[in-house]
């Protein structure tokens, strides 16, 4: 157990990685632009090529910022999940809420070439996309509350949150059957989600979304640190259960949802970095893993993103593959070498 002296230092070590990552991820793509032109642009400098300015200003930062946002956001769900349902393989998708999202994205990109014929031009755009699947992941959100008015075992929860998954999976896949190769297509590359396609003004709207359910998460460590030891003992401790599990669903609906619906879905990241962050600080008090989940999100998403980007090419690797290529062996050495999971 590491002391609150190593705890800070470990925080401080991390906003370290965090800018060098964010620095690193900026300067690099597929326009070579020298790194000295990169700082002097961040920094407030008019560069002599303006191409170069409107390239970091309106493509590469806001997709840094999106990586940060994703990668945090996906992260305190994915704890989040984890703890309230106490099952090491939860992650921020169980309820459904993202399945509800890929199942708006599915309605637009799939089932829109009648309306899109009466209107005279094409319905799918990000702002469209972005809308529709906030629209799904809200309505599963509230099918999943609803349920959870009803169900007082947490687990029989988990169970229905996954068969809401599955229902609106298998509509999905239902409509990919009856669509045409090109609008099946264009859902295919949704579905492998992307940071890089935000402007400024919806990456304030995804912002706001999950600074919400970021607030909601931390006025929620106490629960969690209850959660822990077992429902019983969370309520000898005089935690109001039912408003704790509202609480805990509304701010994941909110991250995951938000998440999903304007970055795709985007696996692992929630999964797997609660797990790292627990190895690497042996902890499971919440104070600390709810600010660092949200670094290591942040650090692993964007290292994703600058790998997926391939620098020097104008190439984009699906960010899904990456962020399992590079995770997956980190998780499976960490557990290997601990031996045993904390949790």
């Amino acid at each position: 157990m590491q002391t609150p002296k190593t705890y800070r230092s470990s925080f401080v070590l991390l906003l370290t990685v965090l800018v060098i990552a964010l620095g690193i991820n900026i300067s690099l793509g597929s326009v070579s632009i020298p790194f000295s032109e990169t700082l002097h642009s961040v920094f407030g400098g008019t560069l002599d090529n303006t191409a170069w300015d409107y390239i970091i200003w309106n493509y590469r930062i806001p997709k840094a910022f999106t990586a940060i946002l994703v990668g945090a956001g996906l992260s305190l769900s994915g704890l989040l999940m984890q703890t309230l349902f106490r099952n090491p393989l939860a992650g921020p998708f169980v309820l459904g809420i993202s399945s509800g999202a890929s199942l708006g994205a599915a309605f637009l990109i799939m089932g829109s070439v009648t309306l899109s014929s009466l209107f005279g031009f094409s319905l799918v755009t990000d702002v469209s996309l972005a809308i529709v699947s906030s629209i799904g992941s809200f309505l599963v959100l509230l099918a999943v509350i609803t349920v959870a008015s009803k169900v007082k075992d947490t687990m029989a929860l988990l169970i229905i949150g996954l068969m809401f998954g599955s229902i609106s999976a298998a509509i999905v896949s239902v409509l990919s059957y009856f669509t045409d190769a090109q609008k099946l297509q264009q859902f295919v590359y949704w579905s492998f989600g992307s940071v890089g396609n935000l402007s400024w003004h919806q990456l304030g709207l995804l912002f706001v979304i999950l600074m919400i359910g970021i607030v909601l998460g931390i006025l929620s460590i106490k629960p969690l640190n209850a959660l822990l030891l077992g429902e019983n003992y969370a309520k000898s401790l005089g935690v109001n259960l039912v408003r704790s599990r509202y609480l805990i669903i509304i701010a994941t609906g909110l991250l995951a949802g938000g998440v999903t619906a304007f970055a795709g879905p985007i696996a692992f990241i929630g999964l797997a970095v609660p797990h790292l962050t627990r190895q690497i600080f042996n902890t499971t008090e919440h104070r600390v893993l709810v600010p660092a989940v949200l670094v290591y999100g942040a650090i692993l998403m964007l290292i994703c993103d600058t790998i997926a980007q391939l620098p020097s090419s104008a190439e984009v690797l699906p960010i899904n593959a990456i962020t399992s290529i590079l995770g997956a062996p980190v998780v499976i050495w960490l557990l290997v070498r601990k031996r045993k999971m904390v949790f």
